[in-house]
């Protein structure tokens, strides 16, 4: 089955979600005059890097960008250089601004615009590393050794400038063309020993299709959101910097304060089942192979491939917010995101997630040997449990807008035939689940069509008032 997409488009009114979620959009004219105000509170005190050439990776569309990164070969290895938005500079503790962000938690993205953290004049403007301008930021450093295992890291307030800005398939394609920035050549080389590295420590790395709602025209259609290579590569430097936040933070435990972004690992019940499931599929898994190394073989084209990735969804369940100061001897369990295989913190989106300015202030104040700022001493808890409340409604709109969507552009094809492949059989009172390539859907079939086999389904519900969508067992499509 080919992952491809036809135009499939529909008029689609997203306000119904942002009003059942509660997504306000307006902000409080006093945090948006402070915003429109905020000034550098560390400006006298900062390192002067616009000497680096640092350039951002981000969606086409995005202008909240967080991150700007150069990286380099060195005879030993690889340093490279992360700038991160300091927010924690900008925004006045206990001020208005403060109030509204620790109350909204995180940007949520809807296909039609975002609801934003904070107000856009300083998320998309004065605070945002966008091209051509100095901005204050929090600088990791990170000396890597010739296998980009990191020998030491820090960070530190800078002023850096980035020179431009790309999105990741401009990235692949020069790379696939030997033409990229002098800033992002060893980008790759890093790239692919940093996921070698994670697969060594136990990560686990999905690669299932992503559907996304894109404007077309005046209409809305549905696609798979593509994945490069330079997406991988450009993850590997966040996934990095988190990591070493985390160390950071653990090497002064004794001062018990410290966030960490934690999931347990996966149950023995569920890695026998997808073994199982391999074993029927006729999926080689020798006995001391690690599921993240079976998942990084797999061919994600392949229905073999799309199964075993569906079923390892299975896998990674339970990610929250751990508190250090929450724990009197803790397990390397509580402190580990398993499908990392490390402890791992936030610190890399400030911009668009609350967590980043504190447990950045924390790193900060660690690597200059001064204290963590009280703010953040008394804020932090506040945070993590906004953070664990609007996680789940972020996880909840996307879910709610692709789900209008599919159920808007299939609402005139009830009764239609349909090709799909079969990513889960059903089980008890569970339907089937099915991937359908055309338009690029991820449903229930009802019936007991078999697992990871091609078959025929026929659409029986497209309600787009309770945004749902079924599909009914036909049979055996012959592939």
């Amino acid at each position: 089955m080919e992952l491809h997409q036809r135009i499939v488009s529909a008029p689609v009114d997203f306000g119904a979600i942002r009003s059942e979620f509660g997504l306000a959009s307006d902000y409080p004219a006093e945090a948006v005059s402070e915003a429109r105000d905020a000034v550098d509170a560390f400006a006298g005190t900062r390192v002067d890097r616009t000497d680096i050439e640092f350039v951002t990776i981000d969606p086409p569309s995005a202008m909240d960008l967080d991150q700007a990164l150069h990286i380099a070969r060195t005879p030993t290895g690889f340093t490279l250089h992360y700038a991160i938005a300091d927010l924690g500079a900008v925004i006045v503790p206990g001020g208005a601004l403060a109030r509204e962000s620790e109350a909204r938690g995180q940007t949520f993205y809807l296909p039609d615009g975002n609801v934003p953290l904070h107000p856009t004049v300083l998320s998309e403007g004065t605070a945002s590393l966008l091209p051509g301008v100095d901005r204050p930021a929090a600088l990791w450093t990170i000396e890597l050794d010739d296998k980009a295992v990191p020998q030491s890291f820090s960070v530190t307030r800078a002023l850096v400038r980035s020179r431009e800005r790309f999105d990741y398939a401009q990235v692949q394609a020069a790379a696939e063309t030997g033409t990229l920035h002098p800033s992002l050549i060893a980008l790759p080389e890093f790239g692919r020993l940093r996921i070698e590295a994670g697969l060594d420590q136990g990560a686990i790395s999905l690669r299932l299709p992503a559907q996304d709602v894109v404007r077309h025209g005046d209409n809305w259609r549905l696609e798979l959101e593509p994945r490069t290579a330079a997406d991988d590569w450009n993850e590997q430097v966040s996934l990095l910097t988190g990591m070493c936040a985390a160390r950071i933070m653990l090497a002064h435990n004794g001062t018990r304060i410290g966030l960490l972004r934690t999931m347990p690992p996966p149950a023995e019940s569920a890695i026998a089942s997808m073994r199982r499931t391999a074993a029927a599929l006729g999926v080689s898994w020798p006995a001391d192979m690690p599921v993240g190394r079976l998942l990084a073989g797999l061919d994600a084209n392949t229905p073999a491939g799309l199964v075993l990735m569906s079923e390892a969804t299975s896998l990674l369940r339970g990610a929250g917010y751990t508190m250090l100061g929450d724990l009197d001897q803790p397990t390397e369990d509580q402190l580990t995101h398993s499908a990392i295989g490390a402890p791992y913190a936030h610190v890399t989106a400030p911009l668009r997630r609350l967590a980043d300015r504190f447990t950045t202030e924390i790193c900060l104040a660690h690597c200059a040997g001064t204290e963590v700022p009280q703010w953040v001493v008394d804020g932090l808890g506040p945070a993590a449990e906004t953070l664990r409340r609007t996680d789940s409604v972020a996880g909840k709109v996307d879910r709610a807008c692709v789900d209008l969507t599919e159920a808007t552009v299939l609402a005139a094809r009830i009764g239609t035939e349909f090709s799909a492949l079969v990513l889960r059989e059903a089980n008890g009172s569970r339907p089937a689940e099915i991937f359908v390539a055309d338009p690029p859907i991820l449903g229930r079939c009802e019936g007991k069509p078999p697992e990871g086999e091609h078959v025929s389904v026929r659409l029986a519900v497209a309600d787009v008032a309770t945004r749902t969508i079924a599909f009914e067992y036909n049979g055996h499509t012959g592939h």
